[in-house]
């Protein structure tokens, strides 16, 4: 490309005429993009996006604030793989909390308030012309059902594709393999990925004080408060014990390559049966 051609297609790029040639966004996050830029990247350069979400409830030793974390940093993790190229959409902090909600700290949106702001957060995404949102979601319990039926109701009446992504469910094979476990809320392959993003986040001093609990087998009991803020998938085992950074990163890493893969895979997919993938 000459020179002239750089600064005409430049001049024409700022009053919105055509999008330059290999032109990339200057951020992956939606709410650091100026109008005229995602003009005119969406949806002609991406069609894609990652829409997080999770809540704020307890974790053991490590923040409450977790299940925002993850999702994010797996969405940063990912977006600008060339398969996938997508933008990152502001994060939904608040969530279905359910058992844990009474815990210092947490917070808790009832199921029908919830689904209702998710379904207009996705008319907004759809408006702003995306083809694919994928939904990496940081929160188990009941928020999972509500994230799912929302989803599928508002991709059969728009056509919108839509995938949600519940990263721990997903990924239990990586958590296996790293820890030889299946790992539970706050448990040891939760702690792990916070412990990859940032050690400071983890309260080992604190562990002396945690109970776990094996979570229970579906519709045999329940408790409100949860009796445990450490929640494991296999009684006697999963508590985080070990606080191996390398492995922690290690998990962090492979947990990441699996959900892009989970993503290509999808899209790749979508594209084959002509739903609207370019």
């Amino acid at each position: 490309m000459s020179r002239t051609h750089v600064l005409l297609c430049a001049a024409l790029f700022c009053v919105g005429a055509i999008p330059c040639e290999a032109q990339t966004p200057s951020s992956r996050w939606m709410d650091e993009l100026n109008w005229v830029e995602f003009r005119a990247l969406v949806p002609e350069k991406i069609q894609t996006v990652i829409l997080t979400t999770g809540t704020l409830e307890p974790h053991g030793v490590i923040n409450n604030g977790a299940d925002n974390l993850a999702p994010v940093k797996i969405a940063e993790a990912i977006a600008a793989d060339p398969a996938i190229n997508a933008l990152i959409a502001p994060h939904i902090p608040y969530g279905v909390t359910g058992s844990m909600a009474p815990y210092p700290g947490a917070t808790h949106i009832p199921e029908a308030v919830y689904a209702a702001y998710l379904r207009a957060v996705l008319d907004s995404l759809q408006r702003n012309r995306f083809r694919n949102i994928l939904i990496v979601n940081g929160h188990g319990g009941p928020q999972t059902a509500v994230l799912m039926d929302v989803a599928r109701q508002f991709s059969i009446e728009t056509g919108v594709n839509t995938l949600v992504i519940n990263w721990w469910s997903s990924c239990a094979d990586v958590t296996q393999r790293v820890f030889g476990n299946p790992g539970g809320h706050a448990g040891e392959n939760e702690t792990a990925f916070i412990q990859a993003i940032n050690p400071k986040l983890v309260r080992r001093e604190l562990l002396p004080q945690m109970s776990s609990t094996p979570n229970p087998p579906p519709a045999s009991w329940q408790a409100t408060p949860a009796p445990s803020s450490i929640g494991l998938y296999q009684a006697g085992t999963g508590n985080p014990t070990d606080f191996d950074q390398a492995k922690a990163e290690r998990y962090f890493r492979e947990v990441n390559a699996c959900v892009a893969a989970l993503v290509r895979d999808v899209l790749s997919k979508w594209q084959a049966a002509g739903f609207r993938v370019p």
